[in-house]
């Protein structure tokens, strides 16, 4: 059986996206350059992860950013965490600083681009409104029952700051994240056979009954699907 403890042993590079005010403006006296700013993390406030155990809450703590950012760690501006940087912290044209609302990002971004243009455009008519970071925890506490981490440091070097479409379930580790949207399209026969897997990998000798509920819900079972 699984115990909440094992969560304190997970490690490697992770995400979490957040809703934010994100703005957009020309930059003065610079010609074909916009300057996007907004907040890639918050900190103090819980929100709710899942993992292969369940639900727990998870809070990024003030000064969280504090050693890495003196670090001068190279950081990018991505779409959805992937394409070609759009600003980069070593060209100085993404600045990163922590305040009391959490991880602030500014970043000079050449609008010839053509994804640079969509993003501004997305930004623009309010069809994104989210921002997502990459990044390592390197200090963190737990709660004695394990249903509440705290993270009290990470390290941003050769992470992203990125732009997104939805980021509501952050993913918990390097893969893509499955949203329960995901298996919302699968057919029922697609969606059976992999709860029973997912049945078979978490209880060995266990086997499966097609005709009783299944005890895992949508989002646990999109929790164990990222580590198949």
């Amino acid at each position: 059986m699984n115990e909440k403890s094992e969560r304190a042993a997970v490690t490697g590079i992770v995400r979490r996206a957040f809703p934010v005010r994100l703005e957009a403006r020309a930059k003065a006296g610079t010609s074909g350059v916009s300057t996007v700013a907004g907040y890639a993390s918050v900190v103090d406030e819980p929100y709710e992860m899942w993992d292969f155990l369940g639900s727990y809450s998870e809070v990024v703590r003030s000064g969280a950013f504090t050693k890495t950012l003196s670090e001068n760690p190279q950081v990018q501006l991505l779409l959805n965490h992937g394409g070609l940087a759009m600003a980069y912290t070593k060209a100085g044209t993404l600045r990163l600083a922590e305040d009391s609302t959490g991880l602030h990002m500014e970043a000079d971004v050449t609008a010839a681009r053509s994804d640079v243009q969509d993003m501004l455009l997305a930004l623009e008519d309010g069809s994104v409104d989210e921002m997502s970071f990459a990044f390592q925890v390197t200090r963190q506490m737990w709660s004695p029952d394990y249903d509440q981490r705290d993270i009290l440091e990470v390290d941003l070097h050769r992470g992203d700051v990125s732009v997104v479409n939805f980021g509501a379930n952050p993913a918990t580790s390097v893969a893509p994240a499955l949203r329960a949207a995901d298996f919302d399209k699968l057919g029922d026969d697609d969606a059976r056979a992999l709860l029973e897997r997912l049945q078979r990998r978490l209880s060995p000798s266990a086997e499966p009954d097609p005709t009783a509920g299944h005890p895992l819900s949508l989002y646990l079972a999109q929790a164990a699907a990222l580590a198949l």
